[in-house]
């Protein structure tokens, strides 16, 4: 079966810039996502695994709240403050995201998505790095 191709809407210049302009907020949903994950799983938990499951799910959707000094502190204000720089962080990530994936012409919402992953994966691999060095630091068993 031949491949139909389809106009862009209102030219691809513009699609592209639809894209760089949509990807800092539209890279707040997968961090979004995982945060739900992780209250879902904090929220009356009982046992081991939940914890370290939400804790880590926080982590990853949040960087910003190691940096915080989470759970070693606690207050609204420090959570807080967490959240949002971990926020401007991945809208960050979401700008560079949009611009690598519009360095072509005819971008399209995969080639953002298919950078994003690779600019999560390394935000990701720092935290994992973090947890192991801290508790390297602090001398006692990862879990």
């Amino acid at each position: 079966m031949p491949m139909i191709h389809e106009p862009v809407p209102l030219g691809p210049r513009a699609y592209r810039s639809k894209l760089r302009s949509s990807g800092p907020i539209v890279a707040l949903m997968p961090p979004g996502l995982l945060g739900v994950v992780s209250l879902l799983l904090l929220r009356g938990h009982t046992s081991l695994v939940r914890g370290i499951a939400g804790f880590l799910t926080a982590i990853l959707a949040a960087p910003g709240l190691l940096v915080a000094g989470a759970p070693l502190r606690s207050g609204r204000s420090v959570y807080l403050g967490a959240v949002v720089g971990s926020a401007l962080l991945w809208m960050i990530v979401g700008a560079i995201a949009a611009r690598r994936a519009t360095r072509i012409p005819a971008a399209s919402w995969r080639d953002y998505w298919s950078e994003y992953i690779w600019l999560a994966a390394g935000v990701w691999l720092g935290v994992v790095l973090a947890l192991v060095a801290v508790n390297l630091i602090f001398g006692r068993a990862l879990f």
